[in-house]
């Protein structure tokens, strides 16, 4: 049975450290320019002043995907605490039986716990999770683009 709930990120980094690898082999954008090398200490430090957001999913005690997020008054908007999403993951073999669902609910329930009047999700469109969230009750509002800026690696420019 899959359930959800919040969890102190610090003992919670060290069993998520071996899934951000899987993460980003399957997600991530630009992957021969952009090394996995996060921040833990940026992320350490926010957890220390409270604004950091950890919903672990598990399957029977076992991490089987996450949520991650910030908690902040908005930039432009400073009497509006914001839940902004930075990742969330759910193991390809856990897809398909609610457990987003499940996790977005806990994410959900954690932040009203906290306060949070507005909260900011997205989804990867070569991974598009949208369906989940317009199911949630979600709108969209914003569109992101990208585009690389960086010199080529090495490889590529000989």
């Amino acid at each position: 049975m899959l359930t959800a709930a919040p969890e102190p990120f610090p003992p919670f980094l060290d069993e998520v450290k071996p899934f951000l690898p899987i993460h980003w082999e399957e997600l991530a954008l630009n992957k021969d320019e952009v090394p996995l090398d996060p921040q833990y200490g940026v992320y350490l430090e926010r957890d220390a002043r409270g604004e950091v957001m950890t919903i672990a999913l598990r399957d029977a005690g076992r991490l089987v995907g996450y949520f991650i997020g910030f908690v902040a008054p908005g930039l432009h908007y400073q009497t509006c605490l914001t839940l902004t999403l930075d990742i969330f993951y759910v193991l390809p073999e856990h897809r398909g039986s609610g457990g987003g669902f499940v996790l977005f609910k806990a994410v959900e329930d954690e932040a009203r716990r906290r306060g949070v009047q507005r909260m900011f999700v997205g989804s990867k469109l070569h991974k598009d999770a949208s369906w989940m969230f317009e199911r949630l009750g979600y709108v969209e509002v914003e569109r992101y683009y990208s585009c690389w800026l960086g010199e080529p690696p090495a490889s590529a420019a000989s």
